[in-house]
């Protein structure tokens, strides 16, 4: 089944999908070897994997890893068009649309498009939306370009609509790795009214009763990070999956 339809059979089946996200410099076999597993077993839905600034890790390695303790699919969120590889399910192919910088509304996309069509790897167009979280995050850093100000939730609608109508079939509000403060329900709400296409919600996302509020105010999508990068947060896994598994 291709990763998308079968992204949109979770968000239909379960309320909402959980996803968790793995940095492949931080992406350990002993690791791996515990937390996959346990993510699995506490009804993680599947993982994104990449990184704004990737230094250590290898991606198709990193895949291969979570591939060996686990049969969910594997989907890259590319910090760069050096984090693709054909071992993954599908690739996030991703527009900083809440950016102006042209190289990564399209530039690093031009790159990226032949290699990922010679690895036959699903692309899932994807409208990326920085948003102020407290702090400036690596994202934002990396790609040059400010977030939408949290107070501001037209602004949010009217840019991930844009993202709808150039064709976009995910819409990703990202508050970014280790945010002070997640997504804006208000943000959320909006954006949510706005569109026809999955919203995902991720950054600043600590706990249960976060999570819930981000589904309840229109996410389809939950994303969490480098939290879980700890393992005394891992009994938070299952908290976390239920919260998000709504339905």
């Amino acid at each position: 089944m291709e990763i998308y339809r079968w992204l949109k059979k979770v968000i239909s089946e379960k309320g909402a999908a959980f996803l968790i996200v793995l940095d492949p410099d931080n992406l350990s076999e002993e690791t791996s070897e515990k937390f996959i597993p346990l993510c699995k077993e506490s009804d993680v839905d599947g993982f994104l994997i990449g990184g704004s600034l990737m230094t250590r890790g290898d991606i198709g390695k990193s895949i291969e890893t979570v591939k060996r303790y686990s049969d969910l699919p594997v989907i890259i969120f590319p910090g760069s068009v050096n984090q693709i590889s054909e071992k993954a399910d599908a690739i996030l192919f991703l527009s900083l649309i809440s950016g102006r910088n042209s190289e990564h509304l399209i530039g690093s996309h031009v790159i990226a498009a032949p290699a990922i069509k010679r690895m036959g790897i699903e692309p899932i167009s994807t409208g990326y939306m920085l948003i102020e979280s407290g702090k400036a995050t690596t994202a934002q850093y990396i790609s040059g370009s400010a977030p939408i100000p949290r107070n501001k939730p037209e602004i949010a609608a009217a840019t991930a609509l844009a993202g709808e109508y150039l064709g976009m079939k995910l819409i990703y509000l990202e508050g970014g790795s280790g945010a002070d403060w997640a997504v804006p329900n208000k943000m959320i709400s909006k954006v949510k009214e706005s569109v026809s296409i999955p919203v995902m919600v991720g950054g600043g996302i600590r706990d249960a009763k976060t999570a819930a509020e981000k589904v309840n105010a229109g996410a389809s999508v939950v994303i969490v990070g480098n939290h879980l990068e700890d393992e005394n947060n891992w009994a938070l896994i299952k908290e976390l999956a239920e919260a998000i598994h709504n339905k």
